[in-house]
């Protein structure tokens, strides 16, 4: 049975030239992959045509007309009250139909979240979506969340997250009883504010493999498989992470045209400088879940390419493929309601 997904083609910086590309290059690589496009049709199957594929590929392709777009710059609630036929909108209400397993947008991601919860509400015992993106570290990547979905989060909240994040990493990347990371300003068990220590001392309540705080450089290290934090803190980080990858592509740069001798040298690490640069570059990354709805949305960059954006597609269709909803639904169910009753 294929696993369909739809794609907010219209979402994003670069809308039909980046989402439909990309999603061509998705099913020539999953054989049991549909895609729907969603956005202006005679725009849709004019960048189609231009891709070329296949015939066994066009049997894959559907298109789903939209008369809208929601801007990057719009206000979520505008977007959810006076777009009601927008690329973003309709893809998510495919979901909901269930006529799609999961939506990919690289659309406003104020707006995503926003009309995603409007339509798709949360699952039950879930009080917040959350955010979870894929970080890389030494030897592989960890998940984060929340990377922003929320902020000012309760210890209750964040045992969700935690339970989210391990039934996610649990399901797609096949790790039996992932770790969790709570981030802190230290290790030590004194340290921390009181919303910290109270949520240490729910997950330790459950069955959860729980490691116990992290630093931010822990991120990096791979310490545990999945850090929980709030969306304030978690995107700060996120953030700040980004702003050092590109000082240091800035001071590689400087260094290396200072004269001819650092030329010569660019040259030859040129080969090794471009290994560091794809092991760090974000797109490869690319797919962050919105985890905690009663159906699958990926976020895509909204500066995505396209290889980054056939990421999230990936990233879309391995969480479908796994029911990954009906897992989280079912732990919920067994960590949070049932121990509440």
């Amino acid at each position: 049975m294929s696993i369909r997904v739809s794609v907010d083609a219209s979402g994003g910086d670069h809308g039909i030239s980046v989402t439909i590309p990309a999603g061509i290059s998705a099913l020539k690589e999953i054989s049991d992959l549909e895609i729907v496009f969603v956005g202006n049709e005679v725009s849709i199957k004019s960048q189609i045509d231009k891709s070329s594929p296949n015939n066994k590929i066009l049997n894959r392709v559907h298109i789903q007309h939209a008369s809208e777009i929601v801007a990057m710059d719009e206000l979520p609630s505008q977007a959810l009250r006076r777009k009601k036929d927008s690329s973003m909108r309709v893809a998510i209400n495919l979901v909901k139909e269930g006529e799609v397993s999961a939506c990919v947008s690289a659309g406003n991601t104020g707006a995503l979240m926003a009309i995603s919860r409007f339509v798709l509400k949360t699952i039950q015992g879930v009080d917040r979506p959350a955010i979870m993106a894929r970080i890389p570290t030494y030897d592989g990547h960890t998940h984060v969340l929340d990377l922003g979905a929320n902020v000012d989060s309760s210890p209750e909240a964040l045992l969700e997250f935690a339970i989210m994040g391990s039934e996610a990493v649990k399901h797609t990347e096949n790790v039996k009883r992932p770790t969790i990371g709570l981030l802190n300003v230290g290790e030590e068990e004194i340290k921390g504010n009181e919303k910290i220590k109270n949520t240490a001392s729910l997950i330790k309540n459950t069955n959860l493999n729980y490691y116990g705080y992290v630093e931010g450089d822990d991120i990096y290290k791979g310490v545990v498989d999945v850090v929980v934090c709030d969306g304030f803190e978690g995107n700060i980080a996120l953030k700040a992470s980004e702003g050092v990858v590109g000082l240091m592509s800035f001071f590689l740069k400087k260094a290396f045209s200072k004269n001819l001798l650092t030329k010569l040298g660019a040259f030859i690490v040129l080969p090794i400088l471009k290994k560091v640069k794809s092991d760090l570059d974000p797109g490869k990354y690319n797919g962050a879940t919105l985890l905690g709805l009663k159906g699958i949305v990926v976020k895509s960059h909204g500066g995505a390419g396209v290889d980054s954006f056939k990421n999230a597609i990936h990233e879309a269709y391995r969480e479908s493929k796994v029911s990954i909803t009906d897992k989280i639904s079912e732990q919920i169910t067994k960590e949070v309601l049932q121990n509440n009753e």
